[in-house]
């Protein structure tokens, strides 16, 4: 008969490379939780370049609207300064109009030696401060007429002019830069009838007679 020790169990060998029950139960959850980790990570990461790709489709487009809203301030600029330009040149055009006249007399003034004194200065003054503002006289006696500048109030022939031709400047044309004001009103001289058939016909004569007349038959 063999006595047994009090309280003293004994236990059942375990091999070696066991692993009790209680360690393998612990030990799946931990293998478990790092196979999740890296979908996790994949998930954030899509996220991430989601994300990033709408930031950028925003500021392309907000980028395209401030370049478009510079663009038309730029055009509205260039507008602006070309209305301002031509309300100018519309103003100035408009004064000048009127002062012609008076710049009509002080040349009638001159013309008949009235221009002397006091009146002589500010008749000056008055012609440097439009000549200030752009306002410049055309029109000279023997220049070729032009129907664009010229207004013919005078029509004459004339036998030693070979094209419609001013003969004598009755009033000046003024402009400003290439806008006419006024065109310069003359009087015309054109070639008399069958003067030209006449001038080439002494021209084929001429040439006859260098050739030794025409041949003959």
């Amino acid at each position: 008969m063999t006595e047994e020790t009090p309280g003293f169990e004994e236990k059942p060998d375990v091999p070696s490379g066991a692993t009790p029950d209680g360690a393998e139960s612990k030990a799946a959850p931990s293998s478990n939780s790092e196979g999740a980790a890296p979908a996790g990570d994949g998930a954030a990461d899509a996220g991430l370049v989601a994300q990033l790709d709408q930031v950028r489709t925003a500021l392309g487009e907000r980028t395209a609207d401030l370049q478009r809203l510079q663009a038309e301030y730029q055009n509205y600029r260039r507008r602006v300064e070309r209305d301002r330009i031509t309300v100018k040149e519309i103003a100035i055009a408009n004064l000048l109009t009127e002062l012609l006249p008076v710049i009509d007399d002080i040349g009638r003034a001159r013309e008949h030696g009235e221009l002397v004194g006091g009146f002589k200065s500010v008749a000056e003054s008055l012609e440097t401060v439009a000549a200030k503002m752009g306002l410049q006289s055309f029109g000279k006696e023997g220049e070729p007429f032009d129907p664009t500048i010229h207004e013919a109030l005078m029509h004459s022939y004339a036998p030693d002019v070979t094209e419609t031709t001013c003969v004598a400047i009755l009033q000046p044309g003024y402009r400003i830069g290439e806008r006419t004001i006024r065109p310069a009103r003359v009087a015309v001289a054109e070639p008399q009838p069958g003067a030209q058939t006449v001038k080439e016909e002494s021209g084929e004569a001429a040439d006859d007679k260098e050739s030794g007349g025409p041949d003959e038959g």
